[in-house]
């Protein structure tokens, strides 16, 4: 049977799990990434993105609720500052688990867990791959724009 099943208990009291999940969410917050195992990781996921989401209504009630969770004003400042306006038109997926790979000791799975509008490595590699898709797509184009260069063309395929 499944009871008691719904979420990953992480081996540990609900009190010690909720100092730990405050803690790492508070850490992401400031840090914008932290490297933990991928287990944490989703329960991470989980207890946090109903906190950033309340953060878009900045509102004297959202920021008690997310202050009974976080126990934190440093992190409550740049969760209703500079995280909600950039998350203000995003419906949701405020964050992204990339895997690592094994920890050496036990074998643990790690991962980062990052905000999903603070990374601009990311953001630069998807703008990179869509410039060389249409790289091929110019280049043809840019031959049709220059009188000369399609002269050249048409004299190539008539001598086929």
């Amino acid at each position: 049977m499944r009871h008691n099943k719904k979420f990953n208990h992480l081996s540990r009291t609900a009190d010690h799990r909720n100092a730990m999940l405050a803690n790492m969410t508070i850490s992401l917050i400031m840090h914008k990434r932290i490297t933990t195992t991928l287990a944490k990781a989703k329960a991470l996921k989980k207890y946090a993105e109903p906190l950033i989401n309340r953060s878009k209504d900045d509102s004297t009630h959202s920021r008690r609720v997310v202050f009974s969770y976080l126990q934190n004003k440093e992190a409550l400042k740049e969760l209703f500052g500079p995280v909600a306006e950039k998350i203000g038109d995003r419906p949701g997926g405020y964050t992204r688990i990339i895997k690592l790979g094994y920890r050496q000791g036990d074998a643990a799975q790690t991962c980062f867990i990052e905000l999903v509008d603070f990374d601009e490595n990311m953001a630069k590699v998807a703008k990179a791959a869509k410039k060389t898709r249409r790289s091929r797509r110019k280049s043809t184009e840019a031959q049709a724009a220059d009188p000369e260069a399609t002269v050249v063309a048409q004299e190539e395929t008539a001598a086929e």
